[in-house]
């Protein structure tokens, strides 16, 4: 009996520490739940205290009306220019980058800009980071005419130090600066503002969303986008006056009364140069439809494009892409059928077969019959 006691003994007092040390927790449990509602009441009873002060948004971009800051940086096409060399003249400011693809797909919008400022609209003026050799390629591809400066990059290929002046962050961004050199819009961001601010309209104000009339502007951005994917049939066809490869100046207008197949090309556009034939072809065969030919570039090049394929149907020249803006396509080549009243007949046609069925279907509605059997079976477009 004793040997039993002795090893029952040593559990029981295990049994009794461990039933003990329960009781324990679960009444520590129970303390600490209290204090916890304790707390809770006494906060409730506490006020709470005072928001911190924040500090008002600070506006981005330099003040209108404050002078924008001065520069001299070399041209991409040689020479210095400074901004006082624009004093006199309203500037729209570009910060670019050729590595940029929001700015790589302006470049067709900037090249169709007049840089002359006789439209009394400001003149583009970019300045551009990165290596001079490829920003040269980058504009010389898309034919951009505006002067365009360099600016050393800044840390970690970041905005150079002009940029830094503007606090202009991104690529593209700029403002509009007046002819004293003040700047007179806020800072716009992307292509779209960035155009909007030419034809001057309403830019966004980045310090509280609010639009801001820039020279005068009454319009939204979402109205200035430019119209890329052609005007519509039944839409008036915008007028024009240009050069005639000829000789003196030609207008639209001077057409009114006949159809009129109006072609945009590019001597140095393969799909435009292998519709040529068939376009003389037409002209020389119909009198139906009076074929005419918006080109671009240089007098010389086109001149010697005229005369390799025998062209005989009027030729005018646009200094960049100021028609096509107009009519609503960047590229080549492209065509309108013009009604005797001057409104678009069909929607545009986009490419040599289609140009060659919208003429031949424009000579079957005038006579019943074809100008000419299909010849192209080259639908590319050279587009901008």
């Amino acid at each position: 009996m004793l040997l039993i006691f002795g090893l029952a003994l040593p559990w029981l007092f295990l049994g009794f520490g461990g039933w003990l040390g329960l009781q324990m927790l679960r009444q520590n449990g129970r303390m600490l739940l209290r204090l916890e509602q304790l707390e809770q009441r006494l906060a409730q009873l506490q006020p709470l205290p005072a928001p911190t002060p924040q500090p008002a948004p600070v506006p981005s971009g330099l003040p209108l009306g404050s002078p924008a800051p001065a520069f001299e940086l070399p041209a991409l096409t040689g020479g210095r220019k400074s901004l006082a060399d624009f004093r006199g003249k309203q500037l729209l400011l570009i910060f670019f980058n050729p590595r940029c693809g929001f700015c790589t797909q302006m470049a067709p919008d900037l090249a169709a800009l007049p840089t002359d400022g006789k439209d009394g609209k400001p003149i583009p003026l970019v300045i551009t980071t990165g290596d001079a050799e490829e920003n040269r390629k980058v504009f010389a591809e898309h034919r951009v005419d505006c002067p365009v400066l360099m600016q050393e990059p800044g840390a970690a290929g970041g905005g150079g130090e002009v940029a830094a002046q503007y606090q202009c962050h991104g690529t593209p961004m700029g403002y509009l600066i007046d002819e004293e050199g003040r700047i007179a819009s806020a800072q716009a961001v992307g292509a779209t503002a960035l155009l909007a601010l030419r034809e001057g309209v309403t830019a966004p104000d980045p310090a509280n969303g609010n639009g801001h009339a820039a020279l005068g502007g009454k319009r939204s951005l979402a109205e200035s986008r430019l119209q890329r994917n052609g005007l519509a049939a039944g839409t008036p066809a915008p007028s024009f006056t240009l050069p005639r490869l000829d000789g003196g100046d030609l207008s639209l207008e001077e057409f009114r009364g006949k159809r009129v197949l109006l072609v945009f090309s590019d001597p140095n556009c393969g799909p435009c140069m292998a519709l040529a034939p068939s376009l003389e072809d037409a002209h020389r065969r119909s009198g139906d439809v009076q074929v005419l030919m918006v080109s671009r570039g240089e007098m010389a090049a086109n001149r010697l494009k005229a005369e390799e394929y025998g062209l005989t149907f009027p030729v005018v020249l646009q200094r960049q892409w100021e028609v096509s803006r107009d009519f609503g396509m960047f590229g080549t080549p492209v065509a309108y059928l013009i009604d005797e009243t001057g409104l678009i007949a069909a929607d545009v046609a986009v490419g040599g077969e289609p140009i060659l069925a919208l003429l031949s279907s424009a000579a079957v509605a005038k006579n019943g019959k074809p100008a000419l059997a299909m010849e192209s079976e080259e639908p590319t477009v050279r587009r901008r």
